[in-house]
């Protein structure tokens, strides 16, 4: 196996390191690096690269333009190389079709760049796995997104009392469009995201302004609402408890051996135990196979599973692993994932 990659970025040291930091790895050769988005649609066209990394800040054409032009053009994986000054900006990336990202330490220009080196040649060796048509329809449908739909009756009738949702690679733009088609439900939910501390604050406001439903990231202790919505912290571990007072989330530091923070599996395991046969477990696109191990429980306890098929998952790796146990109920592209949900809380949809 071997990935060519193209590097965008406007620094000259950035576009230096970045090359240093993937041929590190002999599966990747850097065929060109461009210095702006202009510059990078020629280098693309000419070398028909694997993979790109992309900066988002640049003049003349920025990560964005690019991002449009290539979608449309030459669909290729984007890994967007961001420095935190544009934090939120990632997230309109991810929508124009960018497959992840990763962010820059110390800002733009830093000594400290090559400090995400594993984390950068590990994403770019996905792409070999990365599904291109998927992904273009993914940003097509995200900026084709449905207006919010109505509040839902105060009660569920289907007896399901939580809804967790687990996903990776490809999973900001796969929640923003599930949230946005589905009608407000009278039951929380709690979504474990592999993402870095900080982005998961952001990603869950940014939801939160796109959708009818109450987004935050989920706070230690704090009890689990019918209509809200808690993204598990970055670089933490969320777990789902019942007492007498009702649901709510345990959310502390991740053990240093613990690959994945949040962890799917954990949250799985843990809202399994707390409500049994009431439990939706969902898992969409991503790579590895978090959550395959505790959808067995979600699975012997009654609870319902669903999984996103490769119709429409960005990368099959997670979602496969769960369908390979036999414990997946419902296998369904994305766009049928918000129906099978309100199927299951209230009953089916209105015509």
């Amino acid at each position: 196996m071997s990935v060519r990659a193209l590097v965008i970025d406007d620094s000259a040291y950035n576009r230096v390191t970045i090359t240093r930091m993937l041929e590190s790895d002999s599966r990747i050769k850097v065929v060109a690096t461009a210095v702006n988005g202009e510059d990078g649609i020629k280098q693309a066209m000419k070398h028909r690269p694997d993979m790109i990394t992309l900066d988002l800040e640049m003049p003349i054409m920025d990560g964005f333009a690019f991002l449009r032009w290539l979608m449309a053009n030459l669909p290729t994986a984007v890994i967007v190389v961001s420095s935190r000054a544009s934090d939120r900006s990632v997230f309109k990336a991810l929508e124009l079709g960018a497959l992840d990202f990763i962010a820059k330490p110390g800002g733009r220009v830093s000594p400290r760049l090559e400090e995400i080196q594993r984390d950068l040649v590990t994403k770019v060796l996905e792409v070999t796995n990365v599904r291109l048509d998927n992904l273009r329809r993914r940003a097509e449908e995200v900026a084709e997104a449905p207006p919010l739909t109505a509040p839902e009756p105060q009660t569920c009738v289907g007896g399901i009392e939580l809804v967790a949702i687990g996903c990776s690679t490809g999973g900001p733009p796969a929640l923003q469009q599930l949230f946005q088609a589905l009608p407000l439900l009278p039951v929380p939910f709690v979504v474990a995201q592999h993402m870095p501390p900080t982005f998961t604050r952001l990603f869950a406001d940014r939801v939160n302004r796109l959708t009818a439903y109450n987004v935050r990231e989920a706070v230690d202790g704090e009890v689990l609402e019918p209509g809200n919505v808690y993204v598990a912290p970055g670089g933490m571990q969320t777990e789902v408890r019942k007492n007498a007072e009702g649901m709510h989330v345990r959310v502390f530091p991740a053990g240093i051996s613990e690959l994945y923070a949040p962890s799917v599996d954990r949250l799985f395991r843990t809202a399994s135990d707390a409500v049994g046969s009431a439990l939706v477990a969902i898992i969409l696109t991503g790579m590895g196979d978090d959550g395959a191990t505790a959808i067995r429980d979600v699975k012997s306890r009654g609870g319902r599973t669903i999984a996103e098929s490769s119709q429409t998952a960005i990368i099959f790796g997670m979602p496969g692993e769960a369908i390979k146990t036999g414990c997946i109920e419902s296998i369904l592209p994305l766009p049928e994932i918000p129906n099978a949900i309100h199927r299951l809380c209230i009953g089916p949809s209105p015509a």
